[in-house]
């Protein structure tokens, strides 16, 4: 039987181009994957509903390369199309955080900050990331963090078995 909170994740997880994923497991609102093929593993959450338009299915995502010596990457799908100069600002905590982006994904500007953002999720309960759309409005998609430190070890783990 599938639990009703895994069943949106692992849509989520279907809804890229169809590859053999295994499950790592489902923590609160945070689930971890690894698709061996890549190989490559990654905690993913969807963020809290908020009942406006949305021109993407957003969710946010910390992978992990190993052939790549990538770990810890973080990668945000935004609910709407970036402005073509977006302002994005991911907020962990009380830590404040400048990102890169374009078209409808953000991401840290380099490793050190990966590492800042992962560390910050850990010790935080939620995170936001607001960012000006194409229609040049702002928005904001947020996150429940709990389960995430779990689901972002499970990753690792799942990665560093291969």
């Amino acid at each position: 039987m599938i639990r009703a909170a895994f069943l949106p994740l692992a849509l989520l997880a279907l809804s890229a181009p169809v590859q053999a994923r295994d499950d790592l497991g489902v923590f609160s609102s945070w689930a971890a994957f690894r698709d061996p093929g890549v190989p490559r593993c990654y905690a993913i959450a969807r963020p809290a509903a908020s009942g406006r338009s949305a021109d993407y299915r957003p969710f946010a995502s910390i992978g992990t390369w190993p052939k790549r010596q990538i770990r810890g990457q973080i990668h945000f799908r935004l609910s709407r199309k970036l402005a073509s100069s977006p302002r994005i600002t991911l907020a962990v905590g009380d830590r404040r955080f400048s990102l890169v982006g374009g078209g409808g994904d953000a991401w840290a500007r380099d490793r050190r900050m990966d590492a800042a953002i992962v560390a910050a999720m850990r010790s935080a309960g939620r995170m936001t990331i607001s960012a000006t759309d194409s229609r040049n409005r702002r928005f904001t998609d947020r996150y429940d963090l709990t389960g995430a430190a779990t689901a972002m070890d499970a990753a690792t783990v799942g990665c560093a078995r291969r």
